[in-house]
């Protein structure tokens, strides 16, 4: 790349990052967004399983659905609808006890709109990420971000080392950039060195986390013993709830698929005896027969799949918010903004104003860009 200094880079493409980035871009400024993963959504992420049979499947393993109670909120969910991104999900939800073995609280009349991305949670940051003035690089991983106080720009290096470019801003929407645990996973640094944002570095060093293992299953027949498409679990110390994927609008209806999601305290001690570092196949197999059982032993006449596999969300979801107010943390110095949902509130919601807070960050300043 060359040496001329670009905008703002935004680290991170879920919904903060790709939220934040598509702002920055519609007010005129030059973005690029690094992801280290394959495509965007973090955990909205859709992921594609293929059958040994050549059966594609495609499951929102990590956040299911999202409520909106914000206005501003609200104003941005109506144009995603506007412009199909967004649906309605129109399910019935409710709990289901594993003492009584029965189900209790189902939903009546809906409280609260579920939304989803269609056709899949991804769609949304995608589409974000897609917008004229973003420039995307996937599977670009950044391993360090260097302050360079001479020419007051940061300088981004991939972790192969390779230079990604100079930016005058940075978007952090990774909330372990400069936190131990990036080392923890990794075995490397985090990217971005605590002692350049003192003051923000310990509100983020230490956010806690709850994991979660996903278990991703998809049936032959519909699994007709379980009356909403949506339920959480009542004294389980195994499973926290369940969701039908295929049940939601414009989605694959040749199988029935199903996301179920542990309770942290068992993924805690899971973690506990594998560690951090990314688990094995036959650590993750344990975990879906595991997960599986725990779905059986409900007593409901839950039928075999033909398809079962787990995923790890090791740290993806806060257990506490940092930023109060101001939605994101901001060094204006180094115009430096650090946003996602443990800036305000652990879900989507949180997530998308925590992002347009770092971009309004920017945009005050857009005459020193």
């Amino acid at each position: 790349m060359s040496g001329v200094v670009s905008k703002v880079a935004v680290l991170g493409s879920g919904i903060s990052g790709a939220v934040c980035a598509s702002t920055l871009a519609r007010n005129g400024l030059s973005v690029t967004i690094f992801e280290s993963a394959r495509g965007p959504g973090g955990r909205m992420s859709q992921r594609r399983e293929i059958t040994e049979d050549g059966k594609e499947l495609l499951f929102d393993h990590g956040a299911p659905y999202f409520t909106v109670s914000n206005a501003d909120m609200l104003g941005i969910v109506h144009d995603w609808e506007a412009r199909g991104l967004v649906a309605e999900w129109k399910e019935n939800f409710g709990s289901f006890d594993f003492v009584s073995k029965k189900f209790v609280d189902i939903e009546k009349e809906r409280l609260s709109k579920k939304y989803v991305g269609v056709p899949g949670m991804n769609s949304i940051c995608s589409a974000l990420c897609h917008e004229p003035g973003v420039d995307r690089k996937f599977g670009v991983g950044v391993g360090r971000v260097e302050w360079l106080e001479d020419e007051d720009s940061w300088s981004l290096i991939g972790l192969d080392g390779q230079f990604l470019g100079r930016f005058k801003g940075v978007v952090a929407s990774d909330k372990n950039i400069v936190s131990p645990r990036f080392t923890d996973v990794t075995g490397r640094p985090p990217p971005l060195d605590s002692r350049l944002i003192p003051e923000l570095a310990v509100k983020v060093k230490e956010i806690p986390v709850s994991p979660c293992f996903a278990l991703m299953l998809a049936f032959e027949e519909p699994v007709s013993s379980v009356p909403v498409r949506g339920l959480s679990f009542k004294n389980s110390e195994v499973l926290s709830w369940a969701f039908c994927n295929s049940s939601k609008p414009e989605r694959s209806t040749i199988s029935e698929q199903w996301v179920l999601h542990s309770t942290d305290e068992y993924a805690k001690g899971v973690i506990a005896q594998m560690g951090l570092k990314k688990p094995s196949n036959e650590a993750l197999a344990k975990v879906a027969d595991e997960l599986f059982q725990e779905f059986l032993d409900t007593g409901l006449n839950i039928p075999r799949p033909f398809f079962k596999k787990a995923h790890r969300w090791g740290s993806a979801f806060p257990a506490a918010s940092i930023a109060g107010e101001d939605k994101c943390l901001w060094d204006g110095k180094k115009r430096l903004a650090i946003c996602g949902d443990f800036c305000v509130s652990p879900n989507v919601e949180g997530a998308v104003l925590s992002g347009l807070a770092a971009s309004a960050k920017f945009i005050e300043i857009l005459s020193c860009l």
